[in-house]
């Protein structure tokens, strides 16, 4: 086990550079652009690809970095340059992570390079999980999944809702209920390869920020995949099924805790795109403070300015230190007794809605207009306050958490 430590080494500092100057090069530049168009940054990704960050040996190699700061350290970098193109860069992540933590090593090998394709040839991936009726609440999923034992098929229908790269995704992967009566329990995750017929894109959402990143509706008509692409496998799943049963019939809260934990150990990712985010619009802020000059003297010598520069820069390190905290002990196998991940995740959210509301305020009418980051920075911000659970949905778990209480 790694010890815990605020110092990164030699090595996590050369990655952390080069992701800044990736950031600074390539993404801060299309940002605006990318923004007004409200379409994938395919040239960013190729970008991004070709010196291999987009690749999941890059993220593998986070991921796997035993003092848990790899991910955090890269989401910071990335959503930094800018929140639209980041989701861009590593939504593909999310799918992947879900075919290595369930699937089979068949299935790694075969699925995974599909969805990212090569430098000269970029591939995206989808993950499919909340629903118009069930968001916040997986409980009430209702995309199923019926398995045709005949021909060894299983087939999918339903409708996704707020789908990063949802329709445009060469690979899709798609969480379904096999057993309605298990609630979270008796969901599993398959495998949409390309070109699947019942599969199409539903609405595309215009969004309030984050425009770089595809989002949209994925519609499930008697979508039919073979049976090897149930992740992890049939057998498998039935046993787990079989284990939930039972578990549900002794104490049903206890497999609902279980549930929880994936959710709280991925959410430390979340607050530090959130500190990024925040991080980027509290440096315009302060160079334009330090050079902006109103009655004769720049305006960070008012302490109405340079208070608020204080708490922006105390809140952003006060944020990047809980969710570096809730990264290692996740990947150290720390319980979260307290639900830190979820502690991460609000704190950090809430941080760059109000970081980025007070650059705004800072730069005053400039904030307000598009010709300044800190206007399409504020927007990004209002995200990470709704995504992977709403900032109520975090203060219920850590109070019910704090409380002894069964998570739902």
């Amino acid at each position: 086990m790694a010890e815990f430590t605020m110092e990164l080494s030699d090595e996590q500092k050369e990655v952390r550079d080069w992701l800044h100057g990736f950031a600074a090069d390539v993404i801060r530049p299309a940002a605006a652009e990318w923004d007004e168009r409200e379409e994938t940054p395919w040239p960013v990704i190729q970008e991004a690809a070709k010196v291999g960050i987009y690749s999941l040996d890059f993220y593998a190699q986070q991921y796997f970095d035993s003092t848990g700061l790899g991910i955090p350290m890269a989401m910071e970098e990335l959503f930094w340059g800018d929140a639209g193109i980041a989701l861009s860069i590593v939504g593909t992540g999310l799918a992947a992570v879900g075919v290595l933590a369930n699937g089979t090593e068949e299935q790694i090998g075969t699925w995974i390079p599909q969805m990212y394709g090569d430098a000269n040839d970029v591939k995206v991936a989808a993950f499919c999980s909340s629903e118009p009726d069930a968001g916040s609440d997986v409980a009430s999923m209702r995309t199923r999944a019926v398995y045709d034992e005949a021909k060894d098929e299983w087939v999918l229908s339903g409708t996704k809702t707020w789908a990063t790269n949802g329709g445009i995704a060469n690979v899709h992967v798609v969480v379904a209920v096999v057993d309605p009566d298990l609630g979270s329990k008796g969901h599993a995750s398959f495998i949409v390869p390309p070109n699947t017929p019942g599969l199409s894109q539903g609405q595309k959402f215009k969004k309030h920020g984050i425009r770089a990143s595809h989002t949209a509706e994925v519609v499930l008509d008697n979508v039919r995949v073979p049976g090897s692409c149930l992740l992890g496998g049939k057998e498998k799943l039935d046993a787990r099924l079989a284990r939930a049963r039972e578990k549900a019939k002794k104490g049903g809260e206890r497999v609902k805790n279980a549930a929880m934990a994936t959710f709280e150990a991925s959410r430390p990712a979340v607050g530090a795109m959130a500190v990024g985010t925040a991080r980027a619009a509290y440096e315009v802020a302060l160079e334009y403070a330090q050079t902006r000059e109103q009655f004769g003297r720049p305006i960070i010598d008012n302490q109405g300015v340079a208070f608020q520069l204080a708490d922006m820069r105390t809140s952003i390190d006060a944020a990047r230190l809980l969710v570096w905290r809730a990264s290692w002990m996740a990947t150290n196998g720390k319980p979260f007794t307290a639900a830190e991940g979820s502690m991460s995740k609000l704190f950090a959210s809430e941080t760059a809605k109000k970081v980025t509301a007070q650059a705004v305020q800072i730069l005053g009418g400039n904030g307000y207009t598009r010709e300044y980051p800190v206007e399409r920075m504020h927007r990004d911000s209002a995200i990470y306050t709704i995504f992977e659970g709403t900032s109520e949905i975090q203060r219920l778990v850590i109070a019910r958490t704090l409380a002894g209480m069964p998570i739902r």
